[in-house]
């Protein structure tokens, strides 16, 4: 878990500037602090310098985009990361071991891979499945408390059971559990995803961990199964609802609001919500 405040802070100011060139001396002035200082503490909370952390996080956004956004070329995904053509499929190349053109024509797919069970293959719906199952809703801001994790979703049950202990007091009958993801675990190195899970709270609630988690447009698919189906589901609507549906994925993330849990058959009900334009 990401305990630093100034850590977190930094995180949301990468990810908010994602397509601009960003320097260690950008991120630590945003958090007012002296750089050497800042790269102590970002690599002690994150196992990665800050450079590594931001290039990763370039790559795998992108390749994000090239399996989602059909109608932009490589070569403008590249540039909106601060990449030229060539640069940006030698980077691309070195990090996923593939050029973007191929990995551009590896999605879209009805399969891929299970991360989390390797044994398995991840099968997807048709398109016309999955578009009957979505609906296009705005969402509410939502008031949380939060924790930040880089790590393995496997993880997940453990991190919820303690987090939900952690803060019993501040659970009411209309309290949601919610998930925000920031990685694909398709494309993320499974022990490098990171999520926040959070638990809605009253304005009064005086936590210092509390954020507001953006509202907005977002296409809601009504998930009701196991928990390690979950994957699949998102899968699918990114990988097939997404890349055909007309929409474009918008720079918030994607939510997973819980609607029910059964702990004891690792059953839940929930929302998997992909923000759109």
């Amino acid at each position: 878990m990401i305990t630093n405040e100034l850590v977190n802070k930094s995180i949301e100011y990468i990810l908010r500037h994602l397509d601009e060139e960003i320097s260690l001396e950008d991120v630590a002035a945003h958090c007012h602090i002296s750089k050497y200082y800042f790269c102590r503490i970002f690599k002690a909370e994150t196992g990665e310098s800050i450079y590594a952390f931001i290039k990763r996080l370039k790559m795998e956004h992108s390749a994000v985009r090239l399996k989602t956004e059909n109608d932009k070329s490589i070569t403008e995904i590249g540039f909106d990361y601060g990449y030229s053509p060539s640069n940006y499929s030698s980077a691309f190349r070195k990090h996923h071991n593939i050029s973007p053109a191929e990995y551009r024509k590896s999605m879209n797919i009805t399969c891929l891979p299970h991360p989390f069970y390797p044994d398995k293959l991840a099968r997807f719906q048709s398109f016309e499945e999955y578009n009957k199952r979505i609906l296009i809703k705005e969402l509410d801001d939502f008031l949380v408390v939060y924790e930040r994790h880089i790590g393995n979703y496997i993880e997940l049950g453990k991190n919820w059971y303690d987090f939900t202990e952690k803060y019993k007091e501040y659970l009411k009958e209309d309290t949601l559990l919610i998930e925000k993801s920031y990685h694909d675990p398709s494309i993320t190195n499974v022990d490098q995803c990171l999520y926040d899970i959070c638990m809605t709270v009253d304005k009064s609630c005086s936590l210092e961990n509390v954020t507001t988690i953006q509202g907005g447009k977002f296409a809601v698919y009504r998930f009701n199964g196991l928990i390690q189906d979950i994957f699949v589901a998102f899968q699918g609507i990114f990988n097939i609802w997404l890349a055909y549906s007309g929409y474009e994925m918008d720079e918030r993330y994607g939510l997973g609001i819980y609607r029910m849990v059964d702990r004891e058959n690792m059953h839940v009900v929930m929302d998997l919500c992909i923000p759109i334009k």
